[in-house]
């Protein structure tokens, strides 16, 4: 699993019909406190649970992506599975949801 914030989405007019209805949103790695790396890694995702942009998210990649409800048996490699409230270390809080 990694978190990351959602930046953008992704709007296809043509795709394999098994991805028909499914959002995609374009998602940066970022940091425990909800800021988002220089260069992070930029994902395309499915969104399995209604994320919006600017809200940082756990997505997991690879053949888990295809583990949730919204995207078992469908050709995807990056889906978001969490929107996070909260992320605490050591007892600190480090990113609070607005």
């Amino acid at each position: 699993m990694v978190l990351g914030k959602v930046i953008g989405t992704l709007v296809a007019s043509r795709k394999e019909p098994t991805l028909e209805g499914l959002k995609l949103l374009v998602v940066r790695a970022c940091d425990v406190d909800g800021s988002v790396s220089a260069p992070g890694a930029v994902v395309v995702a499915v969104d399995a649970v209604g994320a919006g942009i600017g809200e940082v998210v756990l997505y997991c990649a690879g053949s888990s992506a295809r583990q949730t409800q919204v995207t078992q048996n469908r050709p995807v490699d990056a889906t978001i599975m969490a929107i996070v409230d909260q992320i605490a270390v050591d007892g600190e809080r480090r990113y609070v949801k607005d």
